[in-house]
């Protein structure tokens, strides 16, 4: 989570204040409980992150590396002849 955010900080780009909001609250509750969720369904045993969690943090991450974000749903866009 601080490499997302160092990274995102060296590149230039700027987080939307929902990315920071998430970084934020993600490492005080690691910080604070050892883990970021309460229910441990939503995650493996020993995990620090959900699921969903991780997923948000690789697209944070991409972000601020500058890729491209993944299309996970919804339809393609048509192609340009």
């Amino acid at each position: 989570m601080k490499r997302a955010r160092r990274s995102a900080e060296k590149a230039g780009v700027s987080l939307s204040e929902w990315e920071g909001e998430f970084l934020d609250s993600v490492s005080e509750r690691v910080k604070t409980h050892g883990r970021a969720f309460g229910d441990p369904e939503l995650g493996a045993p020993g995990q620090a992150l959900s699921a969903m969690q991780g997923r948000k943090l690789k697209e944070i991450t991409a972000k601020a590396n500058g890729e491209e974000p993944k299309r996970r749903w919804g339809r393609k866009a048509p192609k340009a002849e």
